[in-house]
């Protein structure tokens, strides 16, 4: 298996996972500090899973550790809107970031299918 850091779609989640924890200023409130962990616990399992997988020797490990990341791209997805919509977090924060969950959504399942 190759390095991870050389998979974009790696790197792009790692930049997913850095701009999550950009937004930890709108989330300083103690109301809003059980939804900051969750927001980087998805945030950073997208990143982790990619790049445990890479180690784990087969395809279809990898492609295990792959789903793992789809399932947490959805997760953070629905933990950034249940932000906007609590308004911890601004709706042009909620659209950039969102954007880049759905552009990491896109790029695992095209990796997945290619290891079919």
């Amino acid at each position: 298996m190759q390095d991870y850091r050389n998979l974009q779609v790696w790197q792009k989640a790692h930049q997913l996972a850095l701009g999550t924890y950009a937004i930890s200023a709108y989330l300083q409130k103690p109301d809003g500090w059980p939804l900051r962990d969750q927001l980087f616990r998805a945030a950073i399992s997208i990143p982790s899973n990619i790049a445990e997988g890479t180690g784990r020797g087969s395809d279809p490990d990898f492609r295990r550790f792959l789903w793992h990341s789809l399932g947490s791209c959805n997760e953070l997805e629905y933990d950034l809107l249940l932000a906007r919509d609590l308004r911890f977090l601004p709706v042009e924060l909620h659209g950039k970031l969102t954007g880049q969950v759905e552009e990491v959504r896109r790029m695992l399942s095209g990796l997945i299918q290619q290891l079919k």
